[in-house]
């Protein structure tokens, strides 16, 4: 099963899909210097899986990619970053 992320700014919202199916968005709103994470959702269907996870892991490189910070509004995004601390300075 092979994840595939991308970001999808026309929607404000990176997006998760597993054998080409969209089951995972993690929705955002740009600011000046800044994605505030409001809402990470992944389809029932695929939990389990670590779409979540990464998901996450690659909306953050990017926003690190880009050089901004992020506000870490949604509660998935908050627990991953207590469980990852390397992206700990992202926070603005």
């Amino acid at each position: 099963m092979t994840i595939e992320v991308r970001d999808n700014p026309d929607k404000s919202r990176y997006e998760a899909a597993l054998d080409g199916q969209a089951v995972g968005f993690a929705y955002y709103d740009l600011r000046p210097g800044r994605v505030v994470f409001t809402h990470t959702e992944v389809e029932p269907e695929a939990e389990g899986h670590g779409v979540a996870s990464t998901l996450i892991q690659y909306a953050l490189d990017d926003v690190r990619g880009r050089g901004l910070k992020i506000v870490p509004l949604c509660p998935f995004v908050r627990a991953f970053l207590k469980r990852h601390p390397e992206y700990a300075d992202l926070v603005a």
